[in-house]
């Protein structure tokens, strides 16, 4: 989710191997609850999008003829899907068949390119003295590994925990993008990975996730739930944002729990971005390189479920029984998203996004969405 791909042990964890293989079982279109009354258009839309950063040879037929379907209506599009892919409900190693599914979105907070008396918590890039090791040069088989630290001496240590970073007189050798007026909300930025600054000078910047200390995400909600303060199916944004507002004395050391710290980087106005559509509210780039859609992408383990693959996601509304079923686009992963039938899903950007995605924590069920006649993921 633009989210540190890389955040479960310091200095830092690789993405490892899957434990064991999903199971990918074959269905039939009508096998997908709601599938004949999902909107199809935005997700072609984003399917399409993702084509520009597709180069395995099993998506070319596919992302060649959605190119020629600008024009298309719902019912051309569900036979464009139902012709040129199969349906494959994605179990999980231990035999689950649903997971859980979140939601994410990108929060839009007040903020000053200069240090004032109300904006003084800063928003850093990538420090200057954090050292990236990426093993893959000297070991292949380490993909994905990447050691984070910093030098003393002629020994590389662990980087600066959040507490180090956050202390008082503290500044971290690095630029500072913006200053922000709330510690909280920059806690939630860097949660989500992405955000917009809404400047006091009028102008509005986007921000994007660029590198991490190498700490451990902890959850500032289970440390709340375990000492008491909230009960797990009170635990949404919503109410950690009121528990820190009415419990200032004791924010600093809840927010220290977290030893993990996302540093950011300035990303392109949204037209610039690949697979942006201009004059459209289209959110930051995903890790898969192209912008996400609105309700139409989530995040996924790329064990599993590789970027750009189609997901028949079938769960609930947040704190709702309401349906949620529609085709949707593996655009991002993130450091907490984990499993195979594991989603993270896009809400958007701004307030409402946030409010639905800070509440939404359902079970629900995937299928991947597969060209027809390539070999499944890990096979």
């Amino acid at each position: 989710m633009s989210c540190p791909p890389c955040a479960a042990e310091a200095p830092c964890a690789p993405l490892k191997p899957p434990p064991s293989a999903a199971n990918y079982e074959l269905a039939d279109w009508r096998d997908l609850p709601g599938w004949n009354n999902a909107p199809q258009l935005p997700a072609l839309r984003a399917f399409a999008s993702s084509c520009r950063r597709l180069q395995a040879t099993r998506w070319r037929a596919a992302c060649d003829a959605a190119a020629v379907l600008s024009n298309a209506d719902e019912a051309d599009v569900r036979a464009f899907f139902e012709a040129r892919f199969a349906p494959y409900r994605i179990v999980a190693p231990d035999g689950l068949r649903d997971g859980l599914v979140t939601g994410y979105y990108e929060p839009i907070l007040p903020g000053s390119r200069a240090a004032t008396g109300a904006y003084r918590y800063p928003v850093y890039g990538v420090p200057e003295d954090l050292i990236v090791v990426d093993l893959a040069s000297l070991h292949p088989e380490l993909k994905n590994l990447r050691l984070r630290g910093r030098l003393d001496g002629r020994r590389v240590v662990p980087y600066y925990e959040r507490a180090e970073i956050e202390a008082p007189g503290r500044r971290v050798d690095a630029a500072v993008i913006a200053w922000v007026a709330d510690p909280v909300e920059l806690f939630f930025l860097q949660v989500q990975g992405s955000g917009q600054l809404e400047l006091d000078s009028g102008a509005r910047i986007r921000i994007g996730y660029a590198d991490q200390n190498g700490h451990p995400y902890r959850s500032l909600g289970r440390y709340l739930i375990d000492r008491g303060e909230l009960k797990f199916e009170q635990s949404s944004m919503q109410a950690i944002k009121a528990w820190a507002e009415a419990n200032p004395d004791r924010l600093r050391a809840a927010l220290d729990h977290n030893p993990s710290y996302v540093f950011f980087r300035e990303l392109p106005a949204p037209d610039a971005i690949a697979g942006a559509t201009a004059g459209t509210a289209d959110g930051p780039p995903g890790a898969a390189g192209v912008a996400l859609r609105a309700e139409f992408s989530i995040a996924v383990d790329p064990r599993y479920v590789p970027l750009g693959s189609p997901v028949f996601l079938a769960t609930t509304y947040p704190l709702s029984q309401r349906k949620l079923e529609k085709l949707v686009i593996a655009q991002d992963t993130g450091g907490a998203i984990r499993g195979a039938v594991r989603a993270d899903f896009f809400w958007g950007s701004g307030a409402e996004a946030g409010a639905q995605a800070g509440r939404m924590r359902q079970r629900g069920a995937m299928w991947l969405v597969w060209p027809r006649g390539e070999p499944l993921p890990a096979q």
